[in-house]
């Protein structure tokens, strides 16, 4: 009898077995706490040629934030150095890359079967006693388990994607930042100049006023350009300031290690425009939203398969297990029987024949199908208009550097010495001097918005960005100060 009972609870127990089984071979890998980063840290190094982390401990915490005090403390930092900081300390790409986590831990939730449910009961007290045994194990959660996880693993591979868009998205903010962190301290810098030179000439203009020699509205003008040209090197130091902090946000800085400068200027033009010539082909090569929007219609494909295969039968359950019945015998003593028990449970499809579930899913491909085909077009689009402002924006700036600044210069040279041969005036000196001034400062925001469209063409190559392919916006003191006197 004893035997008899224990084939049918192990009968009744075989999902237990079979569940553990499959778990323990199904999660290789994927349990592990750092499932899909180290694939995701590869293909970012690649195009940032910087190391990226995923703290998940207070030492590594801290050895961290040693490594980033060293970089940032009292130095002078490139954009290299920026962008390694950012991805060393920023918070919310840590954030970013818990969810790589979340979508693994998810996965591995799927490898594993619906538990099943045990019950015991007694009906009765001694000398008739009924025991009944059940295990209920859900036969839906078990025959749809490989479209399931099928489902999890392109989401976790859409979850590491996501990471890396972030990850290229924070370096090429922060080498924005650092750009225009550079080009407003070099336009303070020239300010300052320029200011010293419209002080002297606004002096000059009122003590020559007072001996008559000027008019009165010579005078007025020379003043207003100093005040003018004061008022516009505050502006740029306001936005130095701004500008850094910016760049201090992203690199996830506070206390002590904001103590750190930035150069006075920004470096010189290469020496030619990178020629690209397939710069479609490798933009819906290399972009990951375009290979996450493909990850989607991956998904919904595969979920759209789960939905067509429980169109009918949404729960579906085995119940199996024993009852067991002990009554009083005539001869006297107790009579032990045994029953088996297999039941077959499911929810009948009177009023949902699954039809709006599987139109659902269906609109729901479709959908993702025209917004993969939309963002391969746009994703051409920006590639083309990204090399355009590059290339353009680089012969502006070359423009500037080659031919408008030196003749200016010579300009201004020619003027001093024909001044100095009493051919011509003060004020037809110092007119040439601000007429200067304008060139250089379009000269240094044509340069800044080279170096901005150069990240910008590396973002529409590799995704991570979605700034103005034109260079940004002109910072408003360079602006004035390009508008002349």
């Amino acid at each position: 009898m004893i035997g008899r009972i224990r084939k049918l609870l192990a009968f009744g127990l075989l999902p237990l077995v079979v569940a553990g089984c499959t778990t323990t071979a199904s999660v290789d890998g994927i349990s592990s706490s750092m499932a899909g980063f180290t694939s995701m840290a590869a293909r970012t190094e690649s195009v940032t040629e910087k190391k990226t982390v995923w703290v998940q401990s207070s030492q590594e915490a801290r050895t961290v934030s040693e490594r980033v005090k060293s970089l940032v403390q009292k130095k002078t930092i490139d954009p290299d150095t920026a962008v390694q900081v950012a991805l060393l300390n920023n918070k919310g790409l840590q954030a970013a890359y818990a969810e790589i986590g979340l979508s693994a831990a998810d996965v591995w939730q799927e490898t594993m079967l619906v538990n099943p449910t045990i019950s015991v009961g007694m009906i009765g007290v001694d000398p008739v006693r009924t025991i009944e045994g059940a295990v209920v194990g859900n036969i839906l959660a078990l025959t749809t388990r490989q479209r399931r996880v099928a489902v999890a693993d392109a989401r976790f591979r859409q979850a590491q994607l996501r990471a890396a868009e972030e990850t290229l998205r924070l370096a090429a903010d922060t080498r924005r930042a650092w750009i225009n962190a550079v080009s407003a301290r070099e336009s303070v810098s020239y300010l300052n100049q320029a200011q010293a030179a419209a002080d002297a000439a606004s002096e000059l203009a009122q003590k020559l006023g007072e001996t008559g020699a000027f008019t009165k509205t010579g005078q007025a003008r020379e003043h207003v350009f100093y005040a003018e040209v004061v008022g516009q090197a505050a502006e740029a130091r306001l936005a130095a300031r701004t500008a850094k902090e910016e760049l201090t946000r992203l690199m996830g800085l506070w206390g002590p290690d904001i103590d750190y400068s930035v150069p006075n200027k920004l470096p010189a033009l290469p020496k030619g425009a990178k020629a690209k010539r397939a710069i479609e082909a490798e933009a819906l090569k290399n972009r990951v939203d375009l290979e996450i929007a493909k990850l989607e219609l991956e998904a919904l494909a595969k979920s759209y398969g789960l939905a067509e295969a429980t169109r009918y039968v949404s729960d579906l359950e085995l119940l199996s297990g024993v009852e067991v019945e002990r009554e009083e015998a005539e001869e006297g003593g107790t009579e032990t029987s045994v029953s088996p028990t297999l039941e077959l449970e499911f929810v009948i499809p009177i009023f949902d024949t699954g039809k709006a579930r599987m139109r659902k899913a269906e609109l729901a491909y479709m959908q993702a199908a025209n917004r993969m085909a939309e963002k391969a077009v746009n994703v051409r689009s920006e590639a083309r208009s990204a090399y355009d402002a590059y290339r353009s924006t680089y012969d502006i700036a070359r423009h500037y550097r080659n031919s408008v600044v030196p003749l200016r210069t010579k300009i201004e040279a020619e003027s001093v010495l024909t001044y100095n041969g009493m051919i011509t005036n003060t004020f037809e000196l110092l007119a040439d001097t601000r007429a200067k001034i304008s060139s250089i400062m379009l000269s240094l925001n044509a340069k800044r918005n080279f170096w901005l469209a150069d990240v910008n063409l590396g973002t529409a190559i590799h995704g991570g960005g979605s700034s103005s392919s034109g260079g940004g916006d002109v910072p408003a003191a360079a602006e004035a100060g390009a508008e002349g006197h």
